[in-house]
């Protein structure tokens, strides 16, 4: 099994807390990312979602409950 050290950092927007790929939000656009962060959600129909509703997600997509 990898350690947590091998493996890659994942950066967060912090403004809409999605998991991004590249160097800014798909989202809103922004380029305040961060390696810094806990808890990973998946929303899949944020409709439905009472987690989506509280974190005002209306889109699907991986994000961070915790963004430092």
């Amino acid at each position: 099994m990898a350690s947590p050290r091998n493996k890659k950092m994942q950066k967060v927007c912090r403004d809409c807390h999605r998991v991004v790929d590249g160097e800014a939000c798909s989202v809103c656009g922004t380029a305040n990312l961060t390696t810094d962060w806990a808890g990973y959600l998946i929303i899949i129909d944020p409709d439905r979602s009472d987690v989506a509703k509280r974190m005002n997600i209306i889109l699907p997509g991986r994000y961070a409950l915790k963004v430092r």
